[in-house]
């Protein structure tokens, strides 16, 4: 019982009905909009879950059977979004961290604008030794030059979620 209730809160991709990313849900809620006929199971990549009378796939993704539309915006600049977009490493050493902060490339003082262009993530033993200098001044390079993230329609995969499922990657922008 206890394992049931368990695979009952797994994550589940939501697709929009042109297969693009929309939400993450959780198996029961995923398996009831299949019921339902709302969505259509698109791999199943956990097992199943038995019931009284019949057993049921666990999906790993889902379609939904409709669209969803959604306004496009820009993405805000924020501490978040910066380590986001940089996947949570050092752009100065490439160590992977939740422990980073955010690193003005032209140091605010020297003219350089808050903007995503100018942000990047930086672990604090780069930060401090970049100080407030420019990467050539401080003899550092980027290991890739900043930009603002492609917004999708709002959809936000956390980054627990990133390494976990693989079978989600193909239907993630930018990871084929």
């Amino acid at each position: 019982m206890k394992q049931q209730a368990f695979k009952e809160r797994l994550p589940v991709l939501v697709l929009n009905r042109s297969f693009q990313p929309l939400s993450i849900c959780q198996v029961r809620r995923a398996i009831i909009l299949i019921l339902e006929g709302k969505a259509e199971l698109i791999e199943n990549g956990i097992g199943y879950i038995q019931t009284v009378s019949t057993s049921f796939p666990l999906p790993t993704v889902i379609k939904l059977d409709y669209m969803v539309k959604h306004p496009k915006r820009r993405s805000k600049l924020t501490r978040l979004g910066v380590f986001r977009r940089d996947n949570y490493v050092c752009q100065y050493c490439g160590n992977e961290s939740l422990n980073l902060t955010i690193d003005h490339i032209i140091p605010r003082h020297q003219g350089g604008g808050h903007v995503w262009e100018n942000v990047t993530s930086a672990c604090p033993r780069c930060n401090h030794r970049k100080a407030g200098r420019t990467p050539d001044e401080a003899n550092m390079k980027l290991i890739r030059k900043p930009c603002e993230p492609v917004n999708y329609g709002g959809f936000y995969l956390p980054h627990r979620y990133t390494r976990g499922f693989p079978i989600w990657q193909k239907y993630l922008p930018g990871s084929n």
